[in-house]
């Protein structure tokens, strides 16, 4: 295989490890594909809650087909031992691989270098850093906890042309059209949990579940940024810093309000912005963002790079991830 090949084939392998994306935590999200003869004879990706692994789908799928097959694997194959499930290192060895092509090493101290180590002691043939970026991308919540300790966050916005959430009454239904709402479920059904503030609470009373036919089931957990007690069916914290002590949360997303994206963003907390910009003109509306207390203007540049944007009906999706050292 040719390494465009190979980059063509990861693609793929990415593209369906999203399927998990905000189901498999604590596990990543990981994808795999294993290829015999030019044709793809397996595909799987994590199951809900972790298991099975990617690599153990795929060989289940190509079972028979699997002696001196390739398989492109999102994340380094599992190599320490679990109650869970066997090694994926094992079963792809006992499955008669020859060849295993991993986007990016595993940050888990138990398994990092040592499957690909591992793999070629046995003879297995392991080409790594195929597609490294995006794999770590769609694995951000994963990698985010094994580096930093806490959720991957993302801060949604639905916002005007001239940064308004609201109208200076709080009207806010709709700034955003059909398209874009429901683009924003899809988002929703993505995440670990979703975070508001009292006053979005109090103001909206959101249910913040996911409105997609097909999707019901994948509503996030929701949690309060407040002080006190947490009403029925949510959960409370405090301060932005104690989103790293929320169990079970490895992707966060933070929808209102104002006052709340602040504290996320002086915190330095938030990985990657959402905006949902609407072609209208509000005027004397709701701020998008609190005060920040930046210093100066100069202060502001730097921190942000445009990574994409689509359109969505009349509106404009643009996600914005952090600069390097932003």
């Amino acid at each position: 295989m040719t390494k465009a090949e190979d980059a063509r084939i990861m693609r793929a392998a990415i593209a369906l490890s999203s399927r998990g994306t905000g189901r498999t935590t604590p596990n990543p999200n990981v994808g795999c594909i294993i290829v015999k003869n030019g044709v793809t004879v397996g595909r799987g990706w994590t199951q809900p809650g972790g298991r099975p692994h990617a690599e153990a789908c795929a060989l289940e799928q190509a079972e028979g087909l699997t002696q001196g097959a390739t398989a492109y694997v999102t994340l380094e194959p599992c190599f320490h031992l679990s109650p869970r499930g066997p090694r994926c290192v094992d079963l792809l060895q006992r499955a008669g691989i020859s060849r295993v092509v991993i986007a990016t090493l595993d940050p888990d101290p138990r398994t990092c270098g040592m499957s690909t180590r591992w793999l070629r002691d046995h003879d297995i043939a392991v080409t790594t850093g195929i597609m490294e970026a995006e794999a770590r991308a769609a694995m951000g919540g994963f990698f985010m906890r094994q580096t930093k300790g806490r959720p991957f966050v993302t801060l949604k916005l639905g916002l005007s042309l001239d940064g308004c959430i609201a109208m200076a009454d709080g009207s806010s239904q709709w700034i955003t059209g059909d398209t874009a709402r429901a683009h924003a479920h899809l988002e929703r059904a993505m995440h670990d949990a979703i975070l508001v503030g009292r006053g979005t609470w109090w103001a909206d009373s959101p249910r913040l579940d996911v409105r997609l036919s097909g999707l019901e089931t994948r509503a996030p957990r929701r949690i309060l940024l407040s002080h006190g007690d947490a009403p029925e069916g949510w959960e409370c914290i405090d301060d932005p810093s104690r989103i790293a002590a929320l169990e079970g949360v490895s992707s966060l997303m933070i929808e209102g309000g104002a006052q709340t994206a602040a504290a996320f963003i002086q915190a330095d907390l938030v990985d990657r912005l959402l905006l949902y910009r609407a072609p209208i003109i509000i005027g004397d509306g709701r701020c998008a963002i609190g005060n920040l207390g930046l210093p100066s203007l100069n202060a502001a540049h730097g921190r942000w790079y445009r990574a994409t944007q689509r359109q969505l009906g009349a509106d404009m999706m643009e996600v914005y991830l952090r600069a390097q050292g932003g």
